[in-house]
């Protein structure tokens, strides 16, 4: 069975029309394997640094106007890959796998000149679905970090609300920069190649009092705009009405930079003729069980192999363990830490800055606000969860703490219901045991190759499902909904 969207648009219809009759937030809904990409949501981050040289740039640059001007242009250079990743435009996006709670994904990039880039990213939240990341590059003193939670509505359209947001920070400056993650609707999809369009107005504000405000907006229904725009300006925050710097063109491909005092063209800025460098990670062999291209090793293959029942059936292995893992830290009282992150109550960089435009950035205090351990960072052993593997099985492969009903999965889709629990909601606060490790920590990578992968990154439809039903039970779902339902 071919696993391309256009060909398989008949499901595709039908998988529609059933969550259109869902209201409220698809998060957990589990999508038909044909619309998954090869890749999971924890490494979207790394399309932030996929420039490395773009990505510290701003770092060399001694005027703290230009400087500001540097991370808009930065920002505007990091919206392309993260949306697409690599992926050739014309095939349209897929929707990433689903992370799972505690989901790792370490890497980075090597130069002479630059110096070595890295990252970590690790899903901190399971409901509502948390990534966060953290890169940074010691020899220019250019450090970033961040999270991104998602909500996902259905309309015709599918719409992703994105509550979070990123601080850059320089060293040498001491200066930080709060990035907003901006909202997504993606279009085109009954037409088979489905595509993003970034929506709304945002302000990227630096501690330095400047501040650059953009506008995402797109082509209309009726033909107006331009595909992918955007507008920015840039100003001093004690001089709102002089503008600095405007920008102007495709986040996708080419946009203008003018020099609103001196009336006249700085830059030409094409997104595509940027050098996108292929992040390193070390070999499978030598990945933790948590890391993302190890854990979803078989559902990658099976997707690649164009076997979409092997891909479903890879995928309920991990789900499942999930699901029984949760309901053994209930049993005992525990609650799931995250590794390498922490979540606090308050940011005070982001406090200080986000009041200069509040409504450029949406936080869910549910999903909280995550910050990096740089303690973790250095001290962190392998095995990173000792025994403890995504699937919760033992050496043998056998569940370590028994399996879930078989016919869970089936229940839960004939009943149209997505995302229910029982337990209660994960606390970070709360300690759970953790086996201590043997082995070195990875972010000193050792990339003898970097692993071999389709970069064929989608849009941030981020949601970690609840259950993972077989085709069979997707099937019998989408035909039971669609019969009842006149919306498409």
């Amino acid at each position: 069975m071919s696993n391309d969207i256009s060909s398989n648009r008949s499901a595709l219809k039908e998988f529609l029309a059933s969550i259109a009759t869902i209201s409220g937030d698809l998060s957990n809904i589990t999508a038909p394997p044909f619309v998954l990409a090869e890749y999971s949501t924890v490494e979207i981050p790394q399309y932030w640094a996929d420039h490395p040289s773009l990505f510290i740039s701003q770092a060399a640059e001694e005027d703290a106007e230009k400087r500001a001007l540097s991370v808009l242009k930065y920002f505007i250079g990091t919206l392309r890959n993260q949306q697409y990743a690599g992926r050739n435009e014309g095939d349209g996006v897929k929707k990433p796998l689903n992370a799972f709670l505690g989901e790792l994904f370490l890497g980075g990039w090597r130069n002479e000149e630059i110096g070595e880039t890295r990252l970590v990213a690790e899903q901190v939240s399971h409901h509502p679905p948390v990534t966060a990341c953290y890169l940074w590059n010691d020899k220019y003193g250019v450090r970033a970090e961040g999270f991104t939670q998602q909500e996902i509505t259905f309309s015709g359209n599918v719409t992703i609300k994105q509550k979070g947001y990123a601080v850059l920070h320089l060293d040498k400056y001491d200066e930080d920069y709060l990035i907003p993650v901006p909202n997504i609707k993606v279009k085109g999809i009954l037409g088979g190649t489905p595509y993003p369009e970034l929506q709304g107005d945002y302000s990227l504000i630096s501690s330095n009092g400047y501040v650059s405000q953009i506008k995402f907006e797109g082509k209309s229904l009726f033909g107006s705009g331009q595909k992918n725009g955007f507008e920015a300006q840039l100003f001093h925050a004690d001089r709102p009405g002089e503008i600095l710097y405007t920008a102007k063109g495709a986040w996708n491909g080419i946009s203008t930079f003018h020099d609103a005092k001196m009336d006249q063209e700085i830059e030409t800025f094409d997104v595509n003729g940027l050098s996108s460098t292929k992040i390193e990670v070390d070999d499978l062999s030598e990945q933790d069980p948590w890391e993302s291209r190890k854990a979803w090793a078989d559902v990658i293959s099976a997707l690649r192999s164009g076997d979409m029942k092997g891909t479903a059936n890879a995928k309920s292995r991990v789900e499942e363990g999930q699901r029984q893992m949760r309901k053994d830290e209930e049993v005992r009282g525990e609650h799931w830490k995250p590794l390498f992150f922490e979540r606090v109550e308050h940011d005070p960089v982001f406090e200080k800055l986000s009041t200069r435009d509040p409504g450029s950035f949406t936080v869910d205090t549910t999903g909280g606000i995550w910050k990096i351990n740089h303690e973790a960072v250095k001290s962190a052993k392998k095995p990173y969860h000792g025994e403890l593997v995504p699937a919760n099985t033992g050496a043998g492969g056998a569940s370590r703490k028994g399996s879930l009903d078989s016919d869970r999965g089936a229940r839960r889709w004939s009943n149209g219901t997505a995302g229910s629990r029982t337990s209660k909601r994960l606390s970070t606060e709360d300690v759970a045991r953790r086996p201590s490790g043997t082995g070195s920590i990875s972010l000193a990578f050792r990339p003898k190759h970097p692993e071999p992968q389709d970069q064929n990154q989608a849009i941030g439809i981020s949601a970690p499902p609840a259950d993972g039903p077989t085709d069979a039970q997707v099937e019998a779902f989408l035909r039971a909904k669609s019969s009842t339902s006149t919306r498409y």
